[in-house]
């Protein structure tokens, strides 16, 4: 049975810098192919316009679809499941689908829709990025603009008008593999570190919270989590019940001048035991926050090559192929975490 394609939805309050972080995802996509579904509510596509001007091969006209009939969560049936089927019978189809949420819409109800038996066997859900205007939530607002996200709510009869904010946001939390806290160069340090800690006590076990300033996020960050979301809703499931709308991005103009994420190689000689190392892989990215370890490894005494794979406390070994001749028998492992990693710690700990 062919391999299905992964989806990661991003969801996230209007202003928290969605658009952002899937034009960085465009521009660094490295030959992937991403089709986008982006669900504007309202009369003006601006998301969608925004996207369709990146000008990047990944990002062509044909490989956006916009929905604007209201909250996705609301019109899973009559436009989200339609609009996913005609993706995944084209000739040429995607390696990837982003579905980019309005901005009060619940990322549950869309998860949930993956397990439709129509889209089921050949669509999974890769991840949930739930992306955190920094200042707004550290001030206690969850959005920049609450009199735009009001009006929002209004225009859309599905929705309901009264719930408090905090409630929509704790849901988009709960379901969230990964919550991106974007905007921190307008905080403090110290600030920023505070709230990175808040959320990640509120989350999930195995949840990362990573800290961003323009959605800049590694590509390898945000893709091939190979969640499975669809299949562990009970573990995300709503806190609150009720629904939601929709968002428009805010690309602030405060510039961020250094690099937020690093990534190095450590290369070692070949492993003799895939599972002891697997449990230093684990105790590494632990102890010093590692967002993404993987690699691959020569086992003493086979034939195979050895692939290494590691997310957030999630970490995958398999052999995929045979070693050629004349490949040397080493481990070769790519890190990536924010910046100020202690590369000669990581070093160490992985030889």
């Amino acid at each position: 049975m062919a391999q299905k394609i992964p989806a990661t939805v991003v969801t996230g309050f209007l202003g928290a810098g969605k658009t952002t972080l899937i034009r960085h995802l465009l521009a660094n996509a490295n030959g992937r192919r991403i089709a986008l579904i982006i669900n504007e509510f309202g009369n003006l596509g601006v998301d969608g316009e925004i996207l369709k001007s990146c000008g990047d091969a990944t990002c062509s006209a044909d490989d956006i679809v916009e929905l604007s009939n209201g909250c996705i969560c609301c019109t899973v049936a009559e436009d989200f499941i339609p609009t996913l089927e005609k993706l995944l019978a084209r000739d040429n189809r995607p390696d990837h689908i982003v579905i980019e949420t309005s901005g009060l819409a619940l990322p549950q109800p869309l998860v949930r829709a993956f397990n439709w038996p129509a889209i089921s066997t050949l669509v999974t859900v890769d991840g949930v990025v739930t992306v955190v205007d920094a200042k707004a939530v550290a001030e206690g607002r969850f959005a920049h603009d609450l009199v735009a996200i009001d009006a929002q709510r209004m225009a859309d009869d599905n929705l309901d008008h009264e719930t408090p904010l905090s409630e929509l946001f704790d849901d988009q939390i709960a379901c969230a593999d990964m919550i991106v806290v974007n905007k921190t160069d307008l905080l403090s340090a110290p600030d920023a570190d505070a709230l990175v800690a808040r959320l990640g006590t509120g989350a999930r076990a195995g949840v990362q919270v990573v800290k961003t300033a323009m959605g800049a996020l590694p590509v390898e960050v945000l893709l091939g989590r190979s969640a499975a979301a669809e299949s562990d809703l009970e573990a995300r499931a709503e806190l609150h019940h009720h629904h939601h709308d929709d968002d428009e991005d805010d690309d602030h103009e405060h510039e961020h001048g250094h690099d937020e994420f690093e990534s190095f190689v450590v290369e070692r000689g070949e492993i003799a035991d895939p599972a002891a190392f697997a449990a230093v892989m684990a105790e590494v990215i632990r102890d010093h926050d590692i967002l993404r370890l993987k690699g691959f490894a020569a086992v003493t005494g086979k034939p195979m090559r050895l692939t290494l794979q590691a997310v957030g406390p999630r970490i995958e070994t398999y052999f995929d192929r045979a070693l050629r001749p004349d490949e040397a028998r080493r481990a070769r492992l790519v890190v990536i975490g924010q910046a100020g990693l202690d590369r000669a710690a990581i070093e160490r700990a992985l030889a």
